[in-house]
């Protein structure tokens, strides 16, 4: 069985919405991985029309989901963070219609999908959570298709917020202070504006005594301001301790 810290951040996930996890639940959930691997900065996890036969849960560094053009340009579509499965959904996709590539350099867990298939047909409570799980990157999504109508102000406000609240709840974030590995033109990509854009945008959110971005660490000089600029309700994050 494999022992590492990502793993513990992706059952705290699980634990901050349903309480009722057992100790046995816990064990079957750790026995779905095989084995850990490596992947450089600025490499693919897995490609767009892959036949997947295992996912992946990242245990160490910064992913992200993204949709590649045909003139080459891309749209990230998502942001991950250790405790996060970058493609749970292609147990039962099993062809991937993105890709998944690393901001930086990464550690991940292998998941066969023979593993997932075992626990979920034995376990119907993980089942329901894994669901869960899912449900909650649909949720992520509709918020990010939402910025659409927000300015580049508050769609980066936003994603702060989201990704404050997410890494705090696998204990990555504290006192309003967490580590972004990513690069500007890489923040830039997410919020789909140009990186001189992004750095009006983050100079606002300074002189707004909103947030700081200095030597890859966000810091948020005042929450409630920052929360307010990006409308954010954390609703969609489902953190709502409840038997599942």
């Amino acid at each position: 069985m494999i022992e590492h810290p990502g793993i513990d951040r992706w059952i705290a996930n699980f634990q901050a919405r349903d309480p009722t996890l057992s100790s046995d639940e816990e064990r079957a959930l750790r026995s779905v991985f095989s084995e850990v691997v490596e992947f450089g900065d600025d490499h693919d996890i897995v490609h767009m029309h892959d036949r997947m036969t295992q996912s992946h849960l990242l245990l160490e560094g910064w992913a992200f989901r993204y949709i590649a053009l045909g003139d080459g340009r891309r749209q990230i579509v998502a942001i991950h963070v250790p405790g996060d499965f970058v493609d749970l959904h292609s147990f039962p996709l099993q062809v991937m219609d993105h890709s998944v590539a690393t901001f930086s350099r990464c550690r991940v867990a292998l998941a066969p999908h023979r593993q997932l298939r075992e626990v979920t047909q034995t376990h119907p409570h993980l089942s329901r959570l894994f669901w869960l799980s899912t449900l909650i990157d649909a949720a992520v999504h509709r918020q990010w298709l939402a910025g659409g109508q927000r300015s580049a102000l508050e769609r980066a406000a936003h994603l702060l917020c989201e990704l404050y609240v997410r890494l705090e709840t696998v204990g990555l974030a504290k006192d309003f202070t967490f580590a972004m590995p990513m690069s500007q033109i890489e923040f830039a990509d997410a919020l789909s504006i140009s990186p001189v854009h992004t750095n009006r945008v983050l100079q606002a959110l300074r002189n707004e005594g909103a947030a700081s971005w200095q030597q890859r660490e966000i810091r948020i000089l005042d929450w409630q301001r920052l929360a307010a600029l990006a409308e954010f309700d954390p609703t969609y994050l489902n953190l709502f301790p409840s038997p599942r």
